[in-house]
């Protein structure tokens, strides 16, 4: 009778240290060289750190060879769940069924892993597109256009691009628009970017009147091109994500519109999904889930698309309200007294 008194009580403290394991969230981040992506860990970091969950993470540094390993070391630590923000997303899809076969479910963020049970996580980036396109046509629907596309491994540079296509293609049809150049941008490097726009620059005689920019960081390679040759601030320039470098530039005129997407909600979103999907939640019954079937495969996927905003020179005001950045920021070496200088740096 003790005997089987002393074991239930082992048992109970068993079950008990079990049920008060914290959750372990696994992130794989495909790298950090961008600006963005230490915002969007902050909030992810932040929102586990209030839900009692562990965040674990891996930088891959761009290396395709290295988030394969990188998932696979993060399975070995024992995640709950998965986060992976991928560098190539085909090639990363057999880290992904590993991780299923373990019964660990996986979250696409940002970047679409088209697999069946992967939850997908974004902006709706084909409106994205649509955006940047919009704001460079409003300031000028006619003339040579040069497309600076993001990396071909990465499924949203397409997503872009279609969005992009659909705002100008009658333009296109009626011969008001020529397209003089169009480039993917390997990594998203904005070096890459500078140089794809410096060849087309060479190519056209500088006869360029628009560039759609895929991104914040392929728009600065491509106003670096613009301004090594007295253009900048007279082409316009898209691009997205709101960088702080980005933003001045928009204030100082050689850029366009930067397309805001809120990365600290999306961040504190997925870790709310991470956690609920840890604790063996269905994928609909996910608050806010929607079916995306736009993949190359057309694979229904549970998902959730959060809305973008874009920023212009009228609106800076929004990100500076919001917090995202400092006016200080925004409108450094701006002259307030300058006609041209946007309303909230005067």
């Amino acid at each position: 009778m003790k005997v089987r008194f002393l074991l239930a009580i082992l048992v109970f403290v068993v079950l008990g240290a079990a049920a008060a394991q914290p959750i372990r969230v696994g992130v794989s981040w495909a790298n950090f060289q961008e600006e963005r992506w230490k915002v969007d860990e902050a909030a992810i970091v932040a929102k586990l750190h209030e839900l009692g969950a562990v965040y674990l993470s891996t930088d891959a540094r761009a290396s395709v060879e290295a988030q394969l390993t990188d998932i696979e070391s993060l399975i070995a630590r024992d995640v709950d769940v998965l986060i992976i923000l991928a560098q190539d997303a085909d090639a990363v899809l057999p880290a992904v069924a590993a991780a299923q076969a373990r019964g660990i479910p996986v979250i696409g963020y940002d970047r679409l892993l088209e697999a069946e049970g992967v939850f997908y996580m974004t902006f709706d980036n084909v409106e994205v597109g649509r955006m940047q396109a919009r704001a460079v046509f409003e300031m000028q629907p006619t003339g040579n256009y040069v497309f600076i596309m993001g990396s071909p491994l990465d499924p949203n540079a397409f997503f872009l691009r279609e969005g992009q296509q659909e705002v100008l293609q009658a333009a296109i049809d009626r011969g008001d628009i020529t397209i003089v150049g169009e480039h993917f941008t390997d990594g998203w490097l904005p070096e890459i970017a500078m140089r794809n726009m410096e060849g087309v620059l060479t190519a056209t005689n500088n006869q360029v009147d628009a560039v759609v920019a895929s991104n914040d960081g392929t728009a600065g390679g491509v106003v670096a091109a613009l301004a090594a040759q007295g253009l900048a601030g007279l082409v316009p320039v898209s691009g997205q994500d709101a960088d702080h470098a980005a933003l001045n530039r928009i204030a100082l005129g050689t850029q366009t519109v930067s397309v805001w997407k809120d990365v600290r909600v999306l961040g504190a979103k997925a870790a709310e999904v991470a956690v609920l999907l840890a604790q063996g939640t269905p994928l609909d019954a996910i608050p806010g889930t929607t079916i995306f079937t736009g993949g190359p495969r057309e694979i229904p996927m549970h998902s959730i698309l959060l809305a973008p905003i874009p920023i212009t020179r009228d609106n800076l005001n929004i990100v500076i309200d919001a917090g995202w950045v400092s006016r200080e920021v925004v409108c450094h070496g701006v002259d307030p007294a300058a006609a041209t200088a946007p309303e909230v740096c005067k």
